[in-house]
């Protein structure tokens, strides 16, 4: 917490914060403010509800301190930046940005909320670095006195989810973050905005697209379909690349890759992926400001599970699905506390990597180092009378709830 203290003016927000993010890594089953509050030994929610909405302190601020933190511990000049989004399924129609939309979370049309979100992936670790929340155009942000009601800035207008990768991305490289690669899924791949930032700053991306993807061959002068392509290569062409390690062992696909060059002295490709048992085919559109052998863009494109991993990870771990914030300004303070939360775990277990090696046993996981850090470090004794008033305050709370409920039903 002191790498972030100085963000906040008052102690007590301070203090708060640090509470916070200690409950945060805890064994909370529910990462609220009440949970949180009553773990810290508060009498009520009050302080931990007010350093979400109003206390004074940059979340964007303490988010650049965080980055710069990550990178201090696994910075690595070919690291790789990836971009996704992930749903928060809500209820209601009056949290930020919430709306009837795909969310991969449930994997169907879901009520939810949508938040883009950029990784940092290196040999030793991965993170997340920075956030953004997606604002639907129609429902949100041609509707003022819903953005107004939800606190959102004034300056904040529509922008596509590649839109926000590109501000994240473009933020993380003139911070000088080092990193060499880009990539992320269809959704970002079919944005040639982002491929034409990426290229004008000399940062190579593997990006996924659709089957459908056109793409030139023979020297620019052939337009082609890729899942056309696929299917007129060689079976000998087709090499076998491990993409990363994944829980039951390496990642193995059969890969392919195909000039798409139009220009002399460009690097620029198409990369087939085919799964060995099921046949499956994926796509990638690839460029480098330089010759790269085909394992480097396998590399990179594996990168891209990294992130799915780290929202796994965020949300079982440090409760990074579990805020019950409305506005604008609540929901970036919590997701950038446990963004905080979850690159203290990264950096102890790249730490433990780097003084433990034993081929005896398996690395110390996120889940284990949080177990430990519980047991060890993170023990709260809380006295009987406090849990006692925790309990009756709650269900203090939730019968004017109830009552409340009730009356809005009645009057209707």
């Amino acid at each position: 917490m002191a790498r972030v203290a100085g963000r906040f003016v008052r102690a007590e927000p301070r203090r708060t914060a640090g509470q916070f993010v200690e409950g945060l890594l805890s064994g909370l089953e529910r990462k609220t403010c009440w949970s949180l509050a009553e773990r810290a030994g508060h009498a009520d929610p009050q302080a931990m509800q007010r350093l979400l909405r109003t206390a004074v302190w940059d979340a964007d601020a303490v988010r650049d301190d965080v980055r710069e933190w990550l990178v201090e511990q696994l910075g690595h000049p070919d690291a790789v930046l990836a971009t996704d989004e992930t749903g928060f399924l809500k209820k209601g129609v009056c949290s930020v940005g919430v709306q009837r939309q795909y969310t991969g979370t449930a994997g169907r049309v879901e009520n939810s909320q949508v938040g883009v979100f950029l990784a940092y992936v290196t040999p030793h670790g991965r993170a997340l670095i920075d956030r953004r929340l997606y604002l639907p155009e129609t429902t949100w942000c041609e509707r003022p006195e819903r953005l107004a009601a939800a606190g959102v800035p004034d300056e904040v207008e529509f922008a596509t989810k590649p839109a926000l990768a590109r501000q994240m991305i473009a933020a993380a490289l003139d911070a000088g973050i080092p990193a060499g690669w880009v990539t992320g899924d269809e959704v970002y791949g079919a944005d040639p905005g982002l491929r034409g930032d990426l290229e004008q700053r000399q940062i190579g991306y593997v990006l996924a697209v659709g089957c459908d993807r056109r793409v030139h061959v023979n020297d620019g002068r052939t337009l082609v379909r890729v899942d056309d392509l696929a299917a007129r290569i060689p079976s000998r062409e087709w090499q076998q690349h491990s993409c990363g390690a994944g829980a039951k062992g390496p990642r193995g696909y059969l890969w392919a890759w195909i000039t798409t060059a139009t220009q002399p002295g460009e690097h620029r490709w198409l990369l087939i992926r085919r799964n060995r048992t099921t046949g499956e085919l994926a796509f990638y559109l690839c460029w480098s400001p330089r010759p790269v052998p085909l394992h480097t863009l396998v590399r990179v494109a594996g990168s891209r599970w990294s992130i799915e991993e780290l929202f796994q990870t965020g949300k079982g771990q440090v409760g990074l699905d579990h805020y019950q914030v409305r506005g604008w300004t609540g929901w970036h303070r919590f997701i950038t506390l446990a963004m905080l939360a979850l690159a203290v775990l990264t950096i102890l277990a790249a730490t433990a990597q780097q003084t433990h090696a034993d081929a005896e046993i398996i690395a110390l996981t996120i889940a284990e180092i949080r177990r430990l850090l519980n047991a060890l470090v993170l023990t709260a004794s809380l006295p009987p009378e406090h849990i006692l008033h925790w309990s009756i305050w709650r269900r203090t709370s939730q019968a004017r709830a109830r009552r409340s409920h009730y009356q809005r039903r009645q009057a209707k």
